[in-house]
């Protein structure tokens, strides 16, 4: 009965961000202010499974959105939804496919690849330290609630591919709790994008029938900062004229020495 209502809280609150979200494309610069900033957080994963046999990395698309709250000098809390995000393992073996109770002795299986998706609603809960070189770290929680899992059969037959699934969604736990480590860069002396690596270990239970598989992944991603302030696109003005200015400068300057010799 805990485990139903602590997803119920979860589907419930991952939907009020997304909501948010809507909210927020609207209303910009609304949102933002000196200590909170939201934007999109986009990027691609690469995953795998501890206890399957395969040692193939899944990579995947991501999509969702962040919020980086200030507080206190150079510390940030940072959460936010990956709306869109598939963590799991790429070319599994028969025995993995034994082990995940899917069954595709129907087709011809010997021109083709099994990758298992699991796609996950993934909330991290981090610590951010921004460093005065605008390089940060992060640390934390990552919860993830599981909405769809199946393996996918890919296969190339006289030039005709084609994909088959197969659900296996009731063999997966639907909560995924681990922990993240990451390191990242912000552009335009601290006002601009973000450039990041972030590393998410599973402490939980992949399959409800096997106690040490746990999902592994790498996330390369990026934040765009969406309704940025006035005070903050003067800045980020003043920050591009002066590149442009110093580039000018070069310039004149390599063409004044081209002149003299």
């Amino acid at each position: 009965m805990k485990k139903y209502i602590i997803s119920l809280f979860f589907i419930l609150f991952t939907y009020n961000l997304q909501s948010q979200v809507l909210i927020a494309l609207l209303l910009g610069d609304k949102l933002n202010s000196g200590k909170i900033e939201f934007g999109l957080d986009g990027g691609f994963n690469f995953s795998t499974i501890s206890s399957l046999e395969s040692d193939h990395w899944k990579n995947d698309f991501n999509l969702g959105f962040y919020f980086d709250i200030k507080m206190k000098d150079q510390w940030y809390f940072n959460t936010g939804v990956l709306v869109k995000s598939s963590l799991g393992a790429d070319q599994l073996t028969s025995s993995d496919l034994e082990q995940l109770g899917v069954d595709f002795s129907y087709l011809n299986t010997d021109k083709g690849d099994f990758t298992q998706k699991i796609s996950y609603f993934l909330v991290p809960a981090l610590a951010k330290y921004r460093f005065d070189n605008q390089l940060y770290l992060e640390g934390g929680p990552q919860f993830g609630l599981m909405y769809k899992a199946f393996v996918e059969y890919n296969y190339d037959i006289d030039g005709n591919s084609a994909r088959v699934r197969e659900d296996n969604k009731e063999a997966v736990n639907i909560m995924e709790v681990g922990a993240v480590a990451g390191i990242g860069y912000r552009l335009l002396e601290g006002l601009g994008w973000t450039i990041g690596l972030r590393y998410h270990y599973g402490f939980t239970n992949v399959y409800k029938n096997n106690s040490s598989a746990k999902n592994s992944s790498l996330f390369l991603k990026v934040n765009i900062p969406i309704g940025v302030s006035e005070d903050k696109k003067a800045a980020i003005d003043t920050i591009k004229d002066a590149n442009r200015e110093k580039k000018m400068k070069k310039k004149e300057a390599r063409k004044s020495k081209k002149n003299t010799q």
